[in-house]
């Protein structure tokens, strides 16, 4: 039975504050090249890791008072999340050896898991990028589709706002939006992003919140008419200025808060009273809940891809002993579109 040395990235103990790099060990455990007899288990070799803000909520300690859809990683353990990787071994009736699947993994060069609906899927279609399963085709693509055309229930024509814009989940939203006939208005933290947002996704305008010294003034200036979709990725002050400047009858999708996650006491929101005179529906969820149109949603973005209706932006570093660089800078806004770690290319 052969057995290989496995690279993993173990989280040292749980993170208060912005994460950091030396929040994180690179460590070597053994890997045996078998899975247990009559098992459902899969072996799996990982290619393409995904760093996504979520991430952070699972290192924190957990809170028995608080709401958590995330399980918290264990402190000594290696961290997981969504990943590409190939099957080396099968237990599985579902899986054999070759086949590319996309879903929660170690941190890890190899990883045992048992494919799970909705938490596993097998790739059937080769004929674009695998990096691309963690994003555009994978989790965050799921995202964007069923958070723009579920839960925002968008018409043509109206007023589309999308905060953290050149992230993994806003750029698709942005050219969801176009596509529909949308004016759409993204925001980002560096100049670069913004021109990105306006030269590469299409957006009709885009703003960098860090130079803007009234961000209610800033969305006034590009929505002189209103808002009527948010698609709300950060939280905080810019909710508060969204409040003031959507139009009746207004939805806010909420998929994220990332400007939340680091803070020991989360800010406050001053202009709920907005909700109630503008009749505004706010509305969380979590892509989870829609997996099951997950097919529907290939039908859809493929072709789209196939055809350049879509262009979709990675910030790609190789090897694992990268990965907790990349992992924190993301709350930096290091990142320059999707981030990924590239274990292994083939």
């Amino acid at each position: 039975m052969s057995t290989a040395a496995n690279k993993q990235v173990v989280l040292k103990e749980y993170v208060n504050g912005f994460p950091k790099e030396s929040d994180f060990d690179l460590s070597t455990s053994t890997v045996v090249f078998k899975v247990p007899g009559g098992s459902n288990s899969v072996l799996v070799k990982n290619l393409y890791l995904s760093c996504d803000p979520y991430m952070r909520i699972r290192m924190s300690k957990p809170d028995p008072s608080t709401a958590a859809l995330a399980q918290a990683y264990a402190p000594g353990q290696p961290i997981f999340g969504y990943g590409v990787s190939r099957v080396i071994e099968s237990g599985h009736p579902d899986y054999k050896k070759g086949d590319l699947l996309w879903g929660i993994v170690g941190w890890e060069e190899h990883s045992v898991i048992t494919p799970m609906t909705h938490m596993h899927f097998k790739i059937q279609h080769t004929d674009v990028p695998l990096s691309y399963y963690t994003g555009l085709l994978g989790m965050p693509g799921m995202t964007a589709y069923a958070g723009f055309y579920e839960v925002c229930s968008p018409k043509k024509g109206e007023t589309v706002y999308v905060s953290a814009a050149s992230g993994a989940v806003g750029q698709l939203v942005g050219q969801f939006a176009k596509m529909m006939g949308c004016y759409v208005v993204g925001s980002a933290g560096t100049n670069e992003k913004v021109d990105l947002l306006k030269t590469k996704f299409g957006f009709d305008d885009a703003f960098n919140y860090k130079e803007e010294p009234d961000l209610s003034a800033a969305l006034k200036r590009c929505f002189p008419t209103g808002i009527d979709i948010y698609f709300e990725n950060v939280g905080g002050k810019m909710l508060d200025a969204v409040l003031l400047n959507m139009n009746p009858l207004g939805r806010i999708t909420v998929c994220g808060m990332i400007s939340q996650y680091n803070l020991e006491n989360q800010e406050g929101v001053h202009n709920l009273s907005n909700i109630i005179y503008k009749r505004i529906r706010i509305q969380g969820f979590v892509v989870l809940d829609f997996y099951d149109k997950y097919s529907k949603f290939l039908e859809f973005v493929l072709p789209c891809i196939k055809e350049g209706k879509i262009t979709y932006v990675e910030d790609v570093v190789d090897g694992l002993e990268k990965a907790p660089e990349a992992l924190v800078g993301l709350f930096h806004g290091k990142n320059v579109g999707k981030q990924v770690v590239a274990i292994a290319h083939d």
